[in-house]
């Protein structure tokens, strides 16, 4: 019985590494269609009573504000361009803060919340913490940083049944992702910790000055790198961006 259970118990973890190379290298290639977090809104929106709202429309980073990628760098990780998917600074400043505040703050940078968002479920135990950090390793090695923040920008939870940045831009400002001006790209940015209690269409007056403090920062960030760019962080000017030879 023991070899049985060990034979299956083998055969389960090959095919979970397996399966989840293959779903990250397939992601590189295709849009995401769908995130764990999408189902289970809908499913507490039928628990309340409520009809089920999916607004989720992706599209290229070519296709959105060159804005939008400096104002989540911003407010959520600014040294994304320069870590390998975790900013271990951040991430030990939030473990000390959490020891003695009621009020948990996250140290997760982009390519974790990208990990968790589309492989993953919203929760706080240890499993779910060391998956999020298998496949966010995973995703620095097969996708490049434009590819995380793409999928970023269109998987991410960015108000009551919205997901992704050209559904916001089109319900909340009536317009593209591409016509996004900054100071919208910022009131965004400044929604996503909550984006169920901050409405970017009706922010209130502290979302209003996240948003003011976000639009100082992004004045200290770079140009986020275009497709087909390469980019250096480690030049004495702070990161200069090239076009690929």
């Amino acid at each position: 019985m023991l070899k049985w259970v060990l034979k299956i118990l083998k055969w389960f973890v090959c095919l979970f590494f397996a399966s989840s190379i293959l779903a990250v290298v397939a992601y590189r290639f295709i849009p995401v269609p769908f995130t764990p977090l999408m189902f289970l809104r809908s499913v507490e929106q039928v628990r309340a009573g409520k009809s089920i709202t999916w607004h989720h429309d992706w599209v290229s980073l070519d296709k959105m504000s060159k804005h939008m990628p400096v104002a989540v760098m911003a407010s959520e990780d600014q040294l994304f361009l320069k870590h390998h998917g975790f900013d271990w600074e951040q991430i030990c400043k939030a473990w000390e803060d959490n020891k003695t505040h009621k009020r948990k703050r996250g140290g997760s940078g982009i390519s974790q919340q990208t990990a968790k968002n589309v492989f993953l479920w919203p929760d706080r135990t240890m499993l779910r913490k060391g998956l999020e950090t298998y496949f966010t390793i995973l995703i620095e090695l097969f996708w490049s940083k434009q590819r995380i923040m793409e999928v970023y920008l269109n998987s991410i939870e960015m108000g009551d049944g919205i997901y992704g940045v050209e559904a916001v831009a089109q319900h909340h400002f009536h317009k593209p992702a591409s016509a996004l001006t900054r100071s919208e790209c910022a009131l965004i940015a400044a929604t996503l910790p909550n984006p169920l209690l901050r409405n970017s269409a009706h922010p209130d007056a502290r979302t209003l000055r996240i948003k003011r403090h976000i639009e100082g920062q992004m004045k200290f960030m770079p140009t986020f790198p275009a497709k087909g760019e390469d980019y250096d962080p480690n030049t004495s000017s702070g990161g200069i961006y090239h076009k690929k030879k």
